[in-house]
């Protein structure tokens, strides 16, 4: 999925964008009268679509709708999901056009090529502020010089003479005025100006203040609509059992004639892999599904994805552990083989990170509703509406164009959403709504969803680095052993297993970095950072091995090995800044506690990130008193955003430290709740400090960066206090002397 990541942002950077005016097409219900205008892809084919010209306007990635009451309605391409990202495209499409982002209501496009941004859409890999950013400008400074066009005929002036004030026009030697509303109708039958300058960035309202999140007043109020508060006429209610192992089906049912009987109940039914049952409310639903006594049926000896019964987490972390390298190779620089024979001193450790549920607040949950013509409407959270249409039409048995998917606001999602397989729940809905003839709202309980989560992977690390005579790294040879989600032939390395371990900021000369592929039977799903959720981890922590075995500072050997990196450089000195100062301990603190603090890097998704924490040890576990966070993101569009999704990151990223893990023993999940699968708890969240720089660099994402730092500086700062050196997450496996 990286890769498509990677394909889809540099298509959309790549490709020059024409407006369109699209008043005249009567698109999604557009207001009478309303100027609405699009951004279509250029007039040539691009990788990832059919060889064929594309028709002018009709490869849109959004489009604005101004209102007569000077109200704008953006259809975003992306799903908001708490990131920020309607707020952050409201400010950038409201600066060129001059509209105050309050005035703004932004929602989620439908499914269809009008949408796609070269050719591909997806909310994911932190991509979505950064990939539309220019085009967002284009649209509304093209609807602006329109409306000043209206303008400069009515009053017979020229268009230099006026200027714009927010939502309106305005005639600075007269002082006329218009509304944007009042010059809607003679706008919409204006052609749409190409070569439309843009603001100058230091006349900027909107971009780059903290600008309130759009969002936040129906959330707080009880607004906010979610899938799970979805509701139509004549909707019943499912629950489902799934089999305890994948790849089982249900055999008999022993008391189906009792749950059949039991209050408010529909009907019972057979699924691929599980059963379900239909009532009244979804409570019953639950109450007489769990009740059901099935039989199931050992899977398929040659079935793919089947969940063998004697997996579990501690023999697949020996059998990655002992998986003989090379592995295929995904970076090389210089001659490390020779360079390791060279060293002054050989150091060599094996990492290894676990299994992670998604645990998102809101639970998978489908609305599904056949219609008299045979059409299909879907209400269900994700990521990539366009490859869920699709996929529903082949469950269904219908044209693509006959399903509509409905995206409402993300209750949570970390990659949660994306397509995998039968860690969806959208087909079930489709095939009861269709055995029942009524529309289904399915919801999964939690116990179902610590089922059936795609997992973020066990990977294994194997670090061998060697030292010079003036003890800093000249080679270093690393190999990600175990398996990741993704697209990549099997000849090549997953992205998602080594991004993070690979092109490495610091001046190590002789670089080896190699992916051992060791398939295993668990569902695996991108989790917030992807692979640099636990390469961060990997990596940064050997690096503070490495400056321990030559007897160096690791905050001063990663400034040497930044000599000829600027950018990385400053950014490391801007943490140790923002902490007051870098002190690695053990020291006392004010309050009398034994700390010490740790230093990490991590470059995901284009953004620079440097993070320090500062723990201690009480009774017996890490406690995490501050962390640090200096963020170089290039350009920003939000600080308030992004001082939120850091602050997020860093709850998450600490949470996986100290807490996270899912165990499989005997084929099953040990955690089916949130009483076994612990998350970081509200008194062990730290103080976090931020920090944004804006080094001019090309634009990188926002919401995940700031995770892959967080457990490495811990896991340092740990080392520093304790001098135990932890190479397997979570901190709550390893045993703590007392207070420290």
């Amino acid at each position: 999925m990286n890769a498509i990541k990677r394909h889809m942002i540099g298509l959309a950077q790549a490709a020059t964008r024409v407006p369109v005016n699209l008043s005249r097409r009567g698109f999604l219900g557009a207001s009478i009268g309303a100027l609405v205008l699009g951004v279509a892809l250029p007039v040539r084919v691009t990788r990832g679509q059919d060889a064929q010209a594309i028709e002018p306007g009709k490869r849109v990635s959004a489009f604005i709708e101004i209102r007569a009451d000077n109200t704008v309605r953006l259809q975003s391409p992306y799903i908001e999901g708490g990131q920020g990202i309607y707020t952050a495209l409201a400010q950038i499409v409201g600066e060129e056009l001059d509209v105050d982002p309050a005035n703004f209501v932004v929602e989620s496009a439908p499914p269809g090529p009008d949408y796609q941004l070269g050719g591909f859409r997806l909310t994911g890999g932190s991509s979505s502020i950064r990939s539309s950013y220019q085009a967002m400008r284009g649209l509304g400074a093209a609807a602006r010089q329109m409306l000043l066009q209206v303008a400069a005929a009515r009053l017979d002036v020229q268009m230099e003479d006026l200027a714009t004030e927010p939502g309106r026009v305005l005639h600075r030697a007269s002082g006329r005025t218009f509304t944007y509303g009042e010059l809607i109708p003679d706008a919409a039958d204006l052609p749409v100006p190409e070569n439309v300058a843009l603001r100058a960035e230091s006349d900027f309202r909107w971009i780059r203040k903290p600008v309130p999140r759009l969002d936040v007043r129906d959330k707080s109020t009880g607004k906010a609509i979610y899938t799970i508060d979805v509701k139509v006429d004549g909707m019943l209610y499912a629950a489902v059992q799934h089999a305890p192992r994948l790849g089982g089906e249900p055999g008999t049912i022993a008391n189906q004639a009792d749950v059949a009987a039991m209050p408010g109940v529909h009907s019972i039914h057979r699924l691929p892999g599980a059963v379900a049952v239909v009532a009244d409310l979804w409570w019953r639903a639950r109450q007489a599904v769990e009740a059901l006594q099935v039989t199931w049926t050992e899977p398929a000896p040659d079935r793919p994805d089947a969940m063998p019964a004697d997996f579990s987490t501690d023999g697949l972390r020996g059998r990655l552990a002992a998986a003989p390298g090379p592995g295929l190779e995904a970076e090389s620089h210089g001659d490390p083989a020779t360079a390791l024979e060279g060293a002054a001193r050989i150091v060599e450790a094996t990492y290894d990170a676990p299994l992670l549920a998604h645990g998102q607040l809101e639970p998978p949950t489908t609305i599904a509703r056949w219609n008299e013509d045979d059409t299909l409407d879907l209400w269900l959270p994700n990521q990539m509406p366009d490859v869920f249409q699709q996929v529903a039409a082949n469950v269904a048995g219908i044209a693509q164009e006959n399903v509509r998917i409905h995206s409402p606001m993300l209750g949570g999602f970390f990659g949660r959403h994306f397509l995998y397989n039968s860690a969806n729940p959208f087909s079930q809905a489709i095939l009861l709504a269709r055995a029942v003839g009524r529309p289904i709202k399915l919801i999964w309980s939690r116990e179902e969803e610590f089922l059936r989560d795609a997992m973020r992977p066990l990977v294994v690390a194997r670090f061998r680095a060697g030292l010079n005579n003036a003890d800093l790294p000249i080679a270093i040879d690393i190999e990600a052993i175990g398996d990741g989600p993704g697209f990549e032939p099997p000849e090549a390395p997953r992205t998602s297993v080594f991004e993070g371990l690979a092109e490495k900021p610091y001046a190590i000369p002789n670089r080896r970095v190699a992916h051992v592929r060791v398939a295993y039977p668990v569902t695996l799903g991108y989790w917030r950072s992807v692979g640099h959720s636990m390469n961060g981890f990997f990596y940064e922590g050997f690096l503070d091995e490495l400056a321990d075995a030559g007897g160096r500072d690791p905050y001063e050997m990663r400034l040497q090995l930044l000599a000829e990196s600027p950018r990385h450089r400053s950014l490391l000195e801007a943490v140790a800044e923002l902490s007051g100062g870098w002190t690695r301990g053990p020291f006392t603190a004010e309050d009398g506690s034994r700390r010490a603090r740790g230093v990490a890097m991590a470059s995901p998704f284009g953004t620079e990130v440097a993070t320090i924490a500062e723990a201690s040890i009480v009774n017996g576990e890490v406690m995490v008193h501050d962390v640090w966070v200096a963020i170089d993101p290039g350009n920003i569009v939000n600080p308030a955003v992004i001082e939120a999704q850091v602050t997020s990151s860093v709850a998450m990223g600490l949470s996986t430290a100290l807490l996270e893990e899912v165990t499989y023993i005997d084929g099953m999940p040990q955690a089916r709740n949130f009483d076994l699968y612990p998350f970081l708890a509200r008194d062990r969240m730290p103080r976090v400090h931020v920090r944004i720089i804006e080094s001019g660099a090309p634009m990188g994402g926002i919401g995940e960066p700031a995770v892959s730092g967080v457990p490495p500086a811990v896991v340092n700062a740990v080392a520093a206090l304790t001098g135990q050196r932890i190479r397997s997450l979570p901190l709550s496996k390893a045993q703590f002397e007392g207070t420290l």
